[in-house]
């Protein structure tokens, strides 16, 4: 596994999470690439982990769930990475309103 990420599809819409696979063998000069959508629903969006198969999806499924609120299943140590524990929100969705935002009016 080179990587994983995830976005926000749309405003209301599905989360999506993305796994980018390459296939490296000695003597090959163009590895095998694959990329894979997971579409979840907003609404208690879960994932399969897949922490135990590639254990580099450690951090990157902890900073999706931060971000974003999708419940990787079956990872051992799911909880915010980036956010403190106490933040409401998921801060990278389209529809995410910041707390105590104040939008700063024109001061005439």
């Amino acid at each position: 596994m080179r990587s994983q990420c995830a976005y926000d599809v749309a405003p209301g819409g599905l989360l999506a999470s993305v796994y980018h696979l390459t296939r490296i063998e000695y003597g090959i000069d163009q590895p095998e690439e694959v990329c894979i959508k997971v579409f979840a629903p907003r609404k208690k969006p879960r994932i399969p982990s897949v922490f135990w198969v590639w254990k580099s999806a450690d951090f990157q499924e902890r900073e999706s769930y931060d971000m974003l609120g999708i419940s990787y299943d079956k990872h051992p140590r799911l909880k915010r990475i980036l956010m403190p524990e106490s933040w409401i929100g998921w801060p990278l969705r389209k529809d995410y309103i910041a707390p105590n935002f104040y939008e700063i009016q024109d001061a005439h």
